[in-house]
């Protein structure tokens, strides 16, 4: 029952959190981790632990196949050069910064081990930072860039986790014996994810319930990440790639009514992994520090803000140097010079990929308690000092936004208002078409006068319907406490308003 308790008060205690964060503009990740470091010094609190086999799986798995699901494969290739410089030109610096860092600070420290802790700490969060940036216009290609190296960074660190772990745990490391069981794993990865998306979209609509469609969207998370890992494969890649494979064709295979109920529970699933996870670290730094004296422990700390120094210079380094080269060969753009540069590299915080593969090392790991505290001390750091003054710095820098998925969108709607206006025939055969025929053409006037073609987000009637539809949920309320109606019978309406009132809000009010 104690567990319950907790379980209760902690995700009560997110919710305060989050709503706090999304009132300063900041990371919700920021105070998460506040949360579970508080959790470290409280006394009373439940001595909880995770299976190590089971963090990567539970925590990555379906925070990487959401993130996937919603990555333009378009935008990846038309931004491949400045996302795989980051993806991986970043991650292996950082890697090898933090490791050389470790070597230095902690000579007794396994080489092996010190390139994973670099490798914990390496791959940026993207929940963390577009967080914020949903609350700052910044250009299109920098949040396309940054969605795309918190895509592939993942990989690239994970597999370098993965080594740095099997040497650390064999005691030795054979580049010839692993290069072709990599190189076979990162290609079969790649064939692997969309085969199995083909097999899941031909699946999935045998179970058109939202409850049941939802419930295979996660079996399918979990289950392929478990298939790669039996295949010794990378489950990262093999997720991603099914992940944008399936985006291609869920239109076809998913109704409307679940996808809108689905796209509320995924976000709700990764609020909650994000909970656990940094509550789950938060509950082992107090043993940790129990375990260490006192030299121990000034020896953590020093490390800890070492390795988080390390990991915000080099990342500043890489983007800055990486950004003032490509000037120099393409030229200046909007995406290029100092100031972008500058919001791309100071971004980089790190969230919940860093705990759950600190939480994944095997208990008897060599000093693993010291990578988890330093892992958990950099995810904190980043996030309270880059995640609170990433939103002001954005404002100071004044990015400007072009709009390019605005005026796409416009474009497309102008499209489809032409489309749908076409299937109504001619006027005079029916009154409620002719009704809906005046709105479609005012609403193509209003696209043919713009300059770019840009339809508007909703039709002119709308608003009069939302108000409409206001009163109707007056006058059923008053039915329903005046007990003229009965419960089923106001939910049964109250639902036909709600999906009535969602078609006549323009997606940025609802």
């Amino acid at each position: 029952m104690l567990i319950f308790e907790w379980v209760v008060a902690v995700l009560f205690g997110a919710v305060l959190l989050a709503a706090l964060a999304r009132r300063l503009g900041a990371p919700y990740p920021a105070f998460l981790a506040l949360g579970g470091a508080a959790l470290a010094f409280m006394p009373g609190v439940p001595d909880l632990a995770l299976d190590p086999e089971l963090a990567l799986a539970l925590f990555l798995a379906p925070v990487l196949l959401d993130a996937g699901y919603d990555t333009s494969l378009r935008d990846l290739k038309a931004n491949w050069r400045p996302i795989g410089g980051l993806a991986l030109g970043a991650v292996a610096a950082t890697t090898a910064a933090v490791a050389l860092v470790t070597h230095l600070m902690i000579p007794g420290m396994p080489l092996a081990a010190c390139i994973v802790l670099g490798a914990v700490v390496a791959p940026p969060d993207a929940v963390a930072a577009l967080s914020v940036l949903r609350h700052v216009s910044l250009p299109h290609r920098l949040t396309t860039i940054l969605r795309g190296e918190s895509l592939l960074n993942d990989a690239g660190s994970l597999l370098i986790y993965r080594l740095g772990v099997a040497a650390a745990v064999a005691g030795s490391f054979d580049p010839a014996k692993v290069a072709p069981t990599f190189l076979l794993g990162v290609v079969g990865s790649l064939i692997a994810g969309p085969v199995l998306a083909r097999l899941f979209v031909m699946v999935a609509p045998r179970f058109p319930d939202a409850a049941s469609a939802i419930v295979m969207q996660f079996v399918a998370a979990f289950g392929i990440w478990l298939v790669a890992e039996r295949l010794e494969l990378s489950g990262v890649l093999t997720v991603v790639s099914f992940a944008i494979t399936v985006a291609r064709y869920s239109p076809g295979i998913t109704a409307p009514r679940t996808r809108i109920v689905s796209y509320a529970v995924w976000e709700t699933a990764v609020f909650v992994l994000n909970v656990l996870a940094f509550v789950l670290v938060g509950l082992q730094i107090g043993p940790i520090l129990d375990r260490l004296d006192g030299g121990e422990q000034s020896r953590a700390v020093a490390l800890a803000a070492a390795v988080f120094a390390t990991v915000v210079v080099v990342r500043l380094l890489w983007v800055l140097l990486a950004n003032g080269l490509r000037g120099r060969i393409r030229g200046r753009d909007s995406s290029t010079g100092f100031r972008p540069a500058l919001a791309i590299s100071w971004a980089g915080m790190r969230g919940i990929v860093t705990v759950a593969t600190a939480l994944a090392l095997p208990q008897d790991f060599p000093e693993r308690d010291l990578i988890v505290f330093t892992a958990f001390c950099t995810v904190l750091g980043t996030l309270t000092v880059q995640g609170l003054t990433l939103n002001p710095l954005l404002r100071r820098l004044g990015l400007e936004d072009d709009d390019p998925v605005g005026l796409e969108t416009g474009r497309a709607r102008a499209e489809a208002y032409a489309a749908a206006l076409d299937s109504l025939g001619q006027a005079g055969e029916d009154g409620a078409a002719d009704a809906l025929r005046a709105e479609f053409a005012a609403a193509l006037q209003e696209a043919e006068s713009h300059e770019e073609g840009v339809a508007p987000e909703s039709l002119p009637a709308d608003a009069a319907r939302r108000r409409a539809i206001a009163a109707a949920r007056d006058t059923v309320l008053r039915l329903r406490r005046e007990g003229r109606i009965g419960d089923d019978a106001y939910y049964r309406l109250e639902e036909e308003f709600d999906w009535a009132e969602l078609n006549a809000t323009p997606r940025a009010e609802a």
